[in-house]
């Protein structure tokens, strides 16, 4: 176990690292950092890197093996009552507790925390099933999202602009560290049931249906509160002038966020009880282990969040606000795309998602190339958020074309490579896009004088959209080199030379 732990917290070191070095370097050339604050974000940095190495072999030992036993069981019952009430429930308790939505919901106060949590819980309950039983039914994901995402686009032009930020961003920060490894590892155990061909293209899109929820859900509650005063809770920076400060700040957060993962994995744990009591799903040897998993989870989730809130976020803000306020302020546009590569490389449901794909590929789609596919869309996304926050322009203009885009590519690429993709938005758009990028946009925005709640959000739902694409190409790329006919099912991934092995060499079937 002490070695696979130590292998963990040095993948975490060389996913952090980039975008520590990064930071390090902007603070002592254009934008000088002052001296607690560079500690705070050194000490958060540690942090991070530990606590992303535990929620990882959490993840491994509890989380997925849960998950996919859950997935594989519930339709044993042939019971399709029992089976959507079930995922109702799951859905509901994971996103009430999930932290990031936590985080967002602080930062609109003019609707009540509970109002929004309890909305977007339900919205996510509600699409977790209809994911579900696409898995079960063999509906084709790509109807299902161009259907919704009309939907959503249609909806809202009847919801006041403040809102529709809001509205998409909740619809990345819901299937965060928590949510999605459960959700994904219960999608493959209910595809494994089927046994067809094409369940394990089915496997995915489980994230992406339940991202679509919240979205729908705040929009609708944006049309009831339209007579509101939207506003935001401005980021108080932390000020300490000690060693003594600087740990105390840390050590009286930490009571904090452990008593948040708490309320998120306890309505977990009590459902696996139950179904364990019901099922007799695992053995004891299984379940020792799942017990250690949820104790690596809570400990690495608890690190990472104490890490990134209270090291990362007054950084984030902080760069920010100096980049924007220097006469040379388009810099903030290359500099963010730079930002944006690095950084998701460290959101821990990104690791979840790469060895999920490697596995039921069997190589054939690597994790490098997954890697390379996200950091260039997150790297397009916060270019793109930059410009919005300099010019102030709407959303809509990027959104609208970027979802067409995405949406059209679902009839094109292999199914496999539409719900991949689709669940990779929601995955990239993890807690370091809310602790770090959205502070980031706040700082930016606040210093040329922008509106935050209409320029600054929308961060996280330019996040979760650009992935969509960049996984869709790669898709494309490799229907368009590794087929040798229209009317085979198989796929050859392009060849690579030993210097450029981006996509290894085997064979990956679909159905299409």
């Amino acid at each position: 176990m002490n070695q696979v732990l130590r292998e963990k917290v040095r993948e975490a070191l060389s996913s952090v690292l980039p975008i520590t070095f990064i930071i390090l370097l902007l603070s002592v050339t254009i934008t000088p950092m002052p001296l607690d604050m560079l500690v705070l974000f050194l000490i958060g940095t540690v942090l991070l890197i530990l606590g992303t190495g535990l929620f990882s072999l959490g993840t491994d030992l509890a989380m997925t093996p849960m998950g996919e036993g859950i997935g594989a069981q519930l339709p044993k019952t042939k019971n399709i009552w029992l089976v959507c009430s079930v995922t109702f429930i799951i859905g509901l308790l994971i996103t009430m507790a999930e932290p990031d939505l936590q985080v967002l919901a602080e930062q609109v106060p003019s609707i009540p925390n509970a109002v929004l949590i309890w909305t977007v819980a339900l919205g996510v309950g509600s699409f977790f099933v209809i994911a579900i039983l696409r898995t079960l039914f063999q509906i084709p994901l790509s109807r299902l999202l161009v259907f919704f995402y009309g939907g959503i686009f249609l909806l809202s032009a009847f919801v006041p602009n403040e809102f529709v930020s809001v509205a998409f961003d909740s619809g990345g920060v819901t299937t965060g560290p928590i949510t999605v490894p459960f959700i994904m590892a219960l999608g493959v155990g209910v595809a494994s049931i089927r046994g067809d061909r094409g369940s394990q293209d089915d496997s995915f899109g489980l994230v992406a249906l339940c991202s679509i929820g919240p979205i729908l859900a705040v929009l609708i509650l944006g049309i009831c509160f339209s007579g509101s005063d939207p506003s935001y809770t401005p980021i108080s920076l932390p000020a300490v002038s000690d060693t003594r400060e600087v740990a105390a700040a840390f050590a009286s957060s930490l009571p904090h966020y452990m008593n948040e993962v708490v309320s998120a994995l306890v309505p977990i744990l009590f459902f696996c009880a139950v179904f364990q009591l019901a099922f007799r799903r695992f053995h004891k040897h299984q379940l020792y282990k799942i017990g250690v998993g949820f104790l690596y989870t809570f400990t690495g989730l608890a690190t990472f969040l104490t890490g990134v809130n209270v090291g990362f976020m007054p950084a984030g803000h902080y760069l920010g606000q100096q980049i924007a306020t220097m006469e040379q302020s388009w810099l903030i546009v290359p500099l963010s795309m730079v930002i944006g590569y690095f950084i998701v490389t460290a959101e821990p449901a990104v690791q979840v998602l790469n060895k999920q794909v490697a596995t039921i590929t069997n190589g054939g789609v690597s994790q490098r190339a997954m890697m390379l596919s996200l950091s260039l869309g997150v790297a397009t996304s916060l270019g793109l958020s930059m410009l919005r926050v300099l010019t102030g322009i709407s959303i809509y203009w990027l959104l609208i074309p970027g979802y067409a885009l995405a949406l059209g590519f679902t009839f094109f690429v292999p199914k496999m490579f539409t719900g991949i993709a689709f669940d990779s938005g929601g995955v990239a758009s993890g807690p370091l896009t809310t602790t770090f990028l959205l502070p980031f946009a706040m700082g930016a925005c606040e210093a040329v004088g922008g509106n935050i709640l209409t320029d600054a959000f929308g961060i996280v739902a330019m996040v979760a959209m650009t992935p969509l694409i960049t996984i869709q190409l790669l898709g494309l790329m490799y229907k368009l080199r590794g087929k040798h006919a229209q009317d085979t099912d198989s796929i050859q991934p392009m060849e690579t030379d030993e210097d450029d092995d981006i996509i290894e060499i085997k064979e990956v079937e679909y159905h299409e």
